[in-house]
């Protein structure tokens, strides 16, 4: 901690003062408060609140001040341990060094850029309350019991303890390295972080921030986040972004109305990019030649370009390409040359092989101890010695090659591949199982303890094992034991695995082997030794051989570069199976006859002071550690007063070459000097699996050049540049040398990707190596094996460098100054985010440097890049504090955000929080990278909090489109005949129904009734089925004509109503409704049917009802009894007010007389009745129906599905409006066909009620709605085989269409054909219908005519409203079926939505349409009274000018087909792509909801609906999570990736609900509109809403 900070200088001199007099006691008790705080036992405010009671008596004289003040400031325990203590630390600090070098100083740099954003304010995502209660079940562990390897804790106990420069170094000569070696070794890399073996987990040790950033911490806290801005216009669509405030939005779930406030934000796109070429027509493929490109368009028969007076714009949608800087960085240096190392020195006693060397000691030196193991205590448990080692090798090399056979052959052959299988704590049975295998020449694959079937990347290990072809696995007893086992006892196969014999290593099992037998000990030579596997950034197990006389060499090159000598103590902290822990641990130590202490990972959770007590203890020479040892030692340091470290020669640092090391080294040194800890025996090393060791600092003994520091810009290495920061101070990024090049080995550092060309001298790049020590290849994988173990760089002219071949280390770095190596990077963690590279390890750093910095559980956060649009999107995923609420979740986020923008200047694409506990683990506890990403992508993370930040992050998104000016019709529309342009005019038309005129006089639907009661009184018209499938009512002629005049007399004599008097008829489905609609006109009455509201929703049901009885004027309701109380009752005036209802008169018992005469209308045109509906926007609109058109709409459905009394049809539709009511009620009447009705409502309870219905009656015609034939689909897809058992058969089915006015959905009609295809459901039988308001019925399959034709549209010409056909399964394509046969007497045109004008054929424009039965206008429209009258009555602007048309509202093209139709002519289909009010404008173009949405839903299993809407030009999207609540937050960022990957939008909102939520109407199709208003008024009870930054 900086103990003075100008500004508040004093009053921290008071406090320091203050606490150097304090007594021991207190003293102690604030080292164990401070303890408790590190390990995360007790909160801040706790720790605050303990502290401040503590100090209060000592500090009289500042009691004024806040409290947060003081405490922040901590007191140097450790300066204070020894009595010199104080004068050790200010004769440290006058040593003049840089700024720079302070180890806490990327956590102010942090502060420092957060300081600058003054807290930008973001909506907060909202949440259900039962999600914010989960978190995960381990989540309550000790930390010791959890296997999370970090410990949080930041070392708040320094004092500004300035490490003194062990050597001061010339400056350099080079330009770019000015300022770099001022050598001391303290650091300001990140937030001292650090990690494992196999992972990436990193931990927090920050030298707290300056007070003044601690303050302004506080004041954050305080000051929360008020001021939530209303969503930004992110369409671009302005040349300039506007800046106008918008007014106050109605809250949004969780967010008082006051946080809305706008502020002024940008708009997302640049708007100036440049502009992208053009091409005309169809685009020309360059690798195809000319004259090929033309014979394939000819033979394509391709589509004109469009009219240049309609569409102008490019033709293919590029992403934008990110220019390159002008102003970046570029390397200068000269080519660098290639490195060597000092030659291997000539030992003239050095062995032959490794196997020789065991062989002499075990022989020679039995009594040496060779390993000591450690038990969980810190006890030595056993020491295995040289002589032990040799004779167990011995039994189980015996006991494995002759005592193991299958089928009376030895089971294995030398050079046969084993697994060894040992924990973490049992390094004897691991070393001896080791040589085993390699004096019975086998190759032992080390590898990790599988602890249960879904251990994270337990699968990639198991494809490894079967590709090296191994039976075998090694184990030990205890092992063994704790393997999860089947029913049978054995070992359970693990996923992906194959069938492995397990074979227990212990003393019982070997044999001893006979006097003479004696293994062969062979020279070392180039066959396989062993098998080291290593995970890869995309999660593949590879596995890398190493040779006999590559190990051998290693060996070497480490006694010499580590100078080693025989006899000599080592600790050994790594896991002992791979990696350094392997190298030095097993391997030079045997050849170096040294006693290893092995201190295993389990030992160092409980107790991480134990590695320093056992170099104590045994006086070791060297320790060979992980930054995060030396971390977790810091935080516990003040336990052991009586140490010394001043026995150690080398501390070898493993893991040097990460970011966070240099601070850890630092922080360690700093502590540890008072307790004889050198500065010079730190030995940074840098290492990978492949090359094995690449560098290392040397022992001081070795006389080598004084370690080596930079302080680069983040900026300039983002472009693989190397530049020394001078000026900005807050990007930098502090790397320590890792030392000399390995001993006998060459290095050079090449370009990172194409052709390995050698880089500059002030250039990043991959460091290789060229040595006999490397492995040899990867297992299997030839292909990979070249591109890794055997590539030769060459120079810029292109010679190659060397004859001998390179690996690449996969570590990135430099040569600096005194030929020492850098690495600031591993290729796994490398991010190129728009051609600039990041490193993963930074980002973590830099994240976890923002404070609180104890938010972040143990320090575990993984980052990794997902491609998004064509693109590297940057992931951060955190495990947070059980203790955290959503404020502090919240607030820490967007700091990261902001903390990460300001220093790495690159946008995180999604930051994910999840409980702690819950990431996957990689073996030592670390966090599992690749599987992290894994469900990540898959949505199987189940994060708890969400923030996303697509705006700012994508930066390619084509440009919107321009809409042209000036769209008059030009010249080019000329109109020759009936072509535009060349093209024939896009109309057509059903049969001409005036040749077809019956010559009688024109009928009223009431005079055919009475007609048919007369001449056939017994025909049944109506059967009416219940939930059973038995027929609960049914009405033949005379019955349905007696019961009409008996409703027309009551409608007279008891409600005294009037010629054309409105009456509402509120009938649940039914033949009550089909006779009161008849009484009402035979009293003259003009009928409108209602739907009744429901009992158990009557918030929401009702007032529908109460509206359309208002908007239609209705005098009276007619309804039965029960539904008659129901609209009195006391539940129902809480909706609307009851009083006001016009009179209502019920059914149930109707006077028994007959009407005096049937009311005969003075003309056709005269009103008949009123058919109200809800169109998908929401909007209530009555259309009025005359006479004449009622009766040209039953006419046409009769002539198109040839229906005649014979004929029986069964309908399953709601009754209440458009083509379901004429159905019900109007054309059974008119044609005296049989309807056998089955009400929607009743498949709730049965679903298969209307499928067996239909093969019960053997209807050959019916019609449902979409939602039946989602309710089908879903709920009976599994149990056709019961149906068919029950005798269903659907063979006699020749038409099944469904009733809708959308485009249809091909996906449903296809799936419900297949899964019925079983009950003899005819592929070629369900078609789609299509009406609309302005007329009811346009299009229907009928009986006759071809089948229905499915075209694919290119989906990003239809954005540009163009429609452009492409070949099916072609990328970017949309199936779209023709919408039904266009009806008699029905006239359709396609006109431009602009100019009016018709177009032609296959052009995309508004369906127009003339027919008799069109409706003739609206009666009102509630909420848009202004809609226009020109619907229902309009020209076109050119050509036919004298036909009237009405205007549907929907776009579609038609498209004259090959097909012939009934009369012989060319059919012309008629394909509906969706309507105009419901349209997307965003970013220039228009987009179809259904599109968005059809894509939301592939993107996850849970999604069960999907809706979208535009909110302040913001893209809503709203799904219905069917599934835990857990996976909410899973979804956001899926259905974030799939709209920005297939629709190029960036989704603003993402809204998670419960199923059902999505509001639909009768017809199956979402009322977008009304989802967005309860959205708006926070209705929709979600249970998580993310805003998308």
């Amino acid at each position: 901690m900086i103990m003075a900070e100008r500004g508040s200088s004093g009053l921290l001199m008071a406090s320091a003062a203050v606490t150097r007099t304090l007594p021991a006691e207190v003293r102690e008790k604030l080292a164990e408060l401070e303890l408790e705080l590190s390990e995360g036992d007790i909160t801040q405010k706790g720790y605050e609140k303990k502290r401040g009671k503590l100090l209060a008596p000592y500090i009289p004289q500042i009691q004024g001040v806040d409290t947060s003040l003081q405490i922040e400031h901590r007191i140097q325990t450790a300066s204070q341990a020894n009595p010199a203590g104080p004068k050790h630390n200010k004769s440290r600090v006058t040593n003049s060094r840089d700024e720079r070098f302070r180890s806490d100083l990327h956590t102010e740099a942090v502060q420092a850029a957060l300081a600058k954003y003054k807290e930008r304010k973001m909506p907060m995502p909202s949440k259900r309350r039962s999600v914010l209660v989960q978190s995960s079940v381990e989540a309550c562990t000790p930390p010791d019991t959890s296997s999370a390897s970090e410990d949080e804790g930041s070392l708040r106990r320094q004092g500004r303890i300035a490490s003194s420069s062990p050597y001061q170094a010339q400056p350099r000569v080079e330009h770019w390295f000015n300022k770099v070696i001022q050598g001391s070794s303290t650091s300001s890399s990140a937030s001292s972080t650090s990690s494992h073996p196999g992972g990436r987990s990193h931990l927090t040790t920050n030298a707290t921030s300056s007070s003044a950033a601690t303050v302004l911490a506080d004041l954050m806290a305080h000051n929360q986040i008020d001021n939530h801005s209303a969503p930004p216009d992110v369409t671009g669509l302005s040349e300039r972004s506007m800046h106008a405030e918008r007014p106050q939005v109605a809250s949004v779930r969780g967010i008082p109305r006051g946080f809305m406030q706008t502020s002024i934000m940008e708009t997302a796109d640049d708007t100036d990019r440049d502009h992208e070429e053009t091409t005309e027509g169809v685009p020309v493929n360059s690798r195809v030649s000319s004259k090929i490109q033309q014979l394939l368009n000819t033979l394509k028969r391709p589509k004109r370009p469009p009219l240049r007076e309609f569409f102008v714009d490019d033709f293919e949608e590029l992403l934008d390409v990110q220019q390159p800087d002008p102003n970046q960085p570029k390397p200068e240096g000269g080519e660098m040359r290639p490195l060597d190392g000092e030659p291997l020195g000539v030992v003239t006693n050095w062995p032959l092989s490794l196997l020789a060397s065991l062989h002499r000691w075990g022989t020679t030196q039995p009594k040496s101890p060779c390993l000591t193991a450690l038990d969980n205590a810190g006890k030595s448990v056993y020491t295995l010695t040289y002589g032990k080692l040799w004779t167990r090798c011995l039994k189980l090399a015996y006991t494995l090659l002759n005592k193991l056979s299958s089928r009376n052959e030895p089971l294995l052959r030398p050079g046969d591949r084993v697994a060894l299988v040992f924990p973490n704590n049992d390094p004897v049975m691991f070393m001896v199982a080791f040589y085993g295998c390699l004096l019975a020449e086998l190759v032992p694959v080390p590898i990790e303890v599988p602890l249960t079937r879904k251990d994270a990347g337990s699968q990639q290990v198991g494809f490894l094992l079967g590709s090296c072809g191994v039976t075998l696995a090694l184990t030990s007893d205890a092992c063994q034991k704790g393997l999860p086992k089947a029913q049978t006892g054995e070992v359970l196969t693990f996923k992906g695995w194959p069938r492995l014999l397990w074979f227990v290593t212990d003393g019982k099992h070997v044999v001893k082997p006979p006097k003479d037998w004696h293994p062969p000990i062979r020279d070392a030579s180039n066959e396989i030794a062993y098998i080291e596997y290593k995970s890869s950034k995309e999660g593949c197990t590879m596995g890398i051989t190493v040779s006999h006389s590559a190990m051998l060499a290693h060996c070497h090159a480490l006694t010499q570069s580590c100078g080693y000598t025989e006899g000599e103590i080592v600790t050994n902290v790594l896991d002992f199976k791979r990696d350094a822990g392997l190298w030095h641990g097993v391997l030079t130590s045997v050849m170096n006859r040294i006693h290893v202490i092995s201190i295993p990972y389990s030992l160092m959770k409980v107790n991480p002071l134990s590695w320093i007590q056992k170099v104590h203890t045994y006086k070791a020479r060297v320790a060979v550690v992980k930054s995060r040892d030396m971390h977790w030692s810091l935080l516990a340091q003040r336990d052991q007063r009586d140490i010394s470290l001043s026995s150690l020669r080398m501390l070898i640092v493993a893991d040097g070459a990460n970011p966070w090391s240099i601070s850890s080294c630092d922080a360690f040194l700093n502590v540890f000097q008072s307790r004889g800890l050198r500065p010079e025996v730190i030995c940074p090393c840098a290492s990978s699996s492949e090359a094995m060791t690449v560098a290392l600092r040397r022992p001081p003994e070795m006389g080598v050049p004084p370690p080596g520091k930079a302080v680069l810009s983040m900026n300039a290495l983002s472009y693989g540049v190397i530049r020394v920061d001078t000026e900005e101070k807050l990007s930098v990024l502090t790397v320590q040398d890792v030392g000399q090049v390995i001993s006998g080995a060459r290095v050079c550092v090449v370009r990172v990707d194409g052709t390995p060309y050698l880089c500059r001298t002030d250039e990043v790049g991959e460091i290789c190596i060229s040595s006999s020590t490397t492995g040899i290849s990867y297992y299997g994988l030839p292909g990979m094996t070249k591109n890794v173990f055997e590539i030769i760089p060459v120079s810029s002219s292109g010679a190659p460098v060397s004859d001998r071949p390179f690996t690449r280390t996969s570590l990135l770095g430099f040569i600096g100054p005194d030929n020492l190596v850098f690495v600031v990077g591993k290729m796994d963690g490398l991010m190129v985010v728009t051609s600039r590279k990041h490193n993963a390890d930074d980002v973590v750093a830099t994240a976890l440097a923002v404070e609180p910095m104890k938010f972040v559980y143990r320090g575990r956060i993984a980052v990794f890049s997902v491609s998004v649009l064509h693109d590297e999107r940057i992931v951060v995923v955190a495990e947070q504090r059980p203790d955290a609420s959503e404020e502090d979740s919240f607030q820490w986020m967007s700091r990261v955000l902001q903390a990460i923008d300001s220093i790495h200047q690159v946008g995180v694409y999604c930051l994910a929080l999840v409980p702690a506990n819950t990431l996957p683990k990689a073996p030592l506890g670390g966090i599992h990278i690749s599987e992290t990403k894994q469900r990540f992508l898959e949505g199987a993370l189940h994060p708890c909090n969400v923030l996303m930040c697509p705006h700012t992050c994508v930066t390619n998104l084509p440009k919107p489109r321009q809409k042209q000016p000036g769209t008059e019709v030009g010249p080019a529309s000329m109109i020759v005949g009936n072509l535009v342009a060349g093209k024939r005019i896009a109309q057509a038309c059903g049969r001409d129904v005036s040749l077809l005129e019956d010559n009688e006089q024109f009928l009223y639907m009431q005079d055919v009734l009475q007609w048919r009661a007369q001449a056939t009184p017994d025909h049944p018209l109506f059967l009416l089925l219940n939930a059973k499938g038995t027929v609960s009512s049914s009405s033949s002629c005379v019955q349905l004509h007696k019961r009409a005049e008996r409703v027309a007399v009551a409608l007279m004599e008891r409600g005294r109503l009037n010629t054309g008097d409105h009456v509402a008829l509120v009938f649940p489905p039914g033949i009550d409704l089909i006779a009161t609609f008849y009484g009402c006109l035979y009293a003259g009455c003009v009928p409108v049917t209602v739907r009744p509201p429901h009992p158990q929703n009557l918030t929401t049901t009702l007032p529908t009802v109460k509206m359309i009885v208002e908007v239609s004027k209705s005098v009276c309701i007619l309804t039965t009894q029960a539904i008659m109380k129901l609209l009195k009752s006391k539940e129902a005036a809480a909706a609307v007010d009851i009083k006001s209802w016009p009179l209502i008169l019920d059914t149930d018992d109707l006077p028994r007389k007959r009407v005096p005469q049937i009311y005969k209308p003075p003309n056709p045109e005269t009103l008949a009745y009123l058919d109200f509906s809800v169109s998908t926007t929401g909007i209530l609109a009555g259309v009025k129906m005359s006479h004449a058109a009622t009766s040209a709409l039953c006419r046409s459905i009769k002539l198109q599905c040839e229906l005649y009394p014979s004929r029986q049809i069964a309908i399953c539709l709601d009754p209440y409006c458009g083509l379901g009511f004429a159905l019900w009620c109007l054309c059974s009447v008119y044609s005296g066909h049989q309807s056998i009705l089955v009400p929607p409502l009743e498949l709730e309870s049965n679903a298969s009620l209307w499928l067996s219905a239909v093969s019960q009656y053997k209807v050959r015609v019916t019609f449902c709605s979409y939602s039946v034939m989602e309710m089908c689909t879903k709920g009976l897809g599994s149990q056709t085989e019961a149906l068919r058992l029950r005798n269903v058969n659907l063979s006699c089915v020749r038409t099944c269409m469904v009733v809708a006015e959308e485009r249809p959905r091909i996906a449903l009609t296809q799936s419900f054909s297949k899964i019925f295809k079983d009950l003899g459901l005819s592929s070629r039988a369900v078609s789609t219908t299509f009406g609309c308001r302005v007329n009811v019925a346009i299009c229907l399959q009928g009986t006759s005519g071809p089948d229905p034709t499915t075209v694919y549209l290119d989906m990003r010409a239809l954005r540009h409203d163009r429609v452009r056909l492409v070949e099916r399964g072609s990328p970017h394509s949309l199936p779209l079926m023709e919408s039904g046969k266009i009806l008699p007497g029905v006239k359709v045109v396609i006109a431009n939505t602009e100019t009016k004008g018709p177009l032609g054929d296959s052009h995309l424009g508004e369906i127009w349409v003339s027919s008799p039965h069109n409706a003739s206008g609206y009666y009102t429209v509630y909420g848009e009274e202004a809609l226009h009258a020109d619907h229902f009555s309009t020209r076109l602007s050119f050509g036919d000018t004298q036909t009237v048309w009405a205007r549907t509202g929907y776009l579609g093209f038609l498209r004259r087909t090959e097909l012939t139709d009934a009369c012989g002519e060319r059919h012309d289909a008629l394909y509906v792509i969706g309507s105009l009010d419901e349209t997307l404008e965003l970013r220039g173009m228009r987009y179809h909801p259904i599109d968005i949405e059809t894509s939301v839903i592939r993107a996850h299993k849970s999604i069960a609906e999907c809706a979208v809407f535009t909110w302040t030009n913001l893209l809503v999207v709203v799904v219905e999570l069917e599934g835990s609540e857990q996976e909410a937050l899973d979804l956001v960022a899926l259905v974030t990736n799939v709209v920005l990957e297939e629709h190029y939008l960036i989704v603003g909102v993402v809204v998670v609900v419960d199923p059902g939520v999505i509001p639909i109407n009768s017809r199956g199709e979402k009322q977008r509109m009304h989802l967005r208003d309860g959205f708006l008024a926070d209705q929709l009870d979600p249970i998580y809403v993310a805003y998308n930054m």
